[in-house]
């Protein structure tokens, strides 16, 4: 089988309907636009979240509390998920966490909660743990680090 060989299965894809293109295609003179009016311009019609004028929803509903628009948002990682990414006597710190999938970015805060098991002794590197998460590190062997 070569490149040129390949075809769509049938029924998989379809033709897009081709509007404006004469009366007996059903979607012809204005092309499902109805007659004039700002929605029938080109270009036309309102910004998402616009109501004629009405004040937006995202206007009346009333805001409560304080959202720090700088905050640093902590990623949180089960010690069970360390168990199953790690070897035994790893250095599991931000960088080892983004390679092995854990957590996404390396830059993250990140802090170890307690979930799971660990058997394996591995030093830990990150931002926080949470008490239960410390005792369960160093019960396998292991070193929580606060970096």
């Amino acid at each position: 089988m070569k490149l040129h060989d390949l075809t769509a299965v049938p029924g998989s894809t379809k033709e897009p309907k081709r509007i404006g293109r004469g009366a007996g295609s059903g979607q012809g003179k204005t092309a499902g636009k109805g007659h004039k009016g700002q929605k029938a311009r080109s270009g036309g019609g309102v910004r998402p979240g616009f109501e004629g004028g009405q004040m937006p929803l995202q206007r009346r509903i009333p805001k409560r509390g304080f959202v720090n628009i700088f905050a640093n948002p902590i990623v949180t990682v089960n010690v069970g998920s360390l168990e199953k990414k790690f070897e035994n006597g790893a250095v599991v710190d931000n960088n080892a966490l983004v390679e092995a999938g854990i957590i996404k970015k390396s830059g993250a805060a990140v802090k170890v909660l307690a979930n799971g098991s660990l058997s394996k002794s591995l030093t830990v590197k990150v931002s926080a743990f949470s008490e239960a998460a410390k005792q369960k590190i160093e019960a396998a062997g292991g070193k929580a680090e606060v970096i």
